[in-house]
């Protein structure tokens, strides 16, 4: 199959995107690790439901305004969330 200019450039942007994406959620769980280790010291809960609810609505306004479905920015948000009150739940823990 010969390869298509077009096709293999439109996929090299969509693979640094991808790379891009995963340096910054890669940033983003560095700072949550220590807002992690900022909760237990200050004795607060690993979930914080009203922030949660925030962020929501704040992500779901972005990807409007970006064009982007805010049902799948939501989605995004929640299994992110989801993953970062665990691994607070683990630093509460040790």
């Amino acid at each position: 199959m010969q390869s298509d200019p077009e096709l293999e450039r439109l996929r090299g942007s969509i693979d640094n995107l991808d790379a891009a994406i995963i340096c910054l959620l890669a940033e983003r769980f560095k700072i949550t690790q220590q807002v992690g280790v900022l909760k237990r010291d200050r004795g607060l809960a690993a979930a914080d439901p009203e922030r949660e609810v925030q962020q929501i609505e704040r992500l779901r306004d972005l990807a409007q305004r970006a064009h982007l479905d805010p049902e799948f920015a939501e989605k995004w948000l929640t299994f992110v969330v989801a993953e970062v009150v665990r691994h607070h739940e683990a630093i509460a823990a040790d």
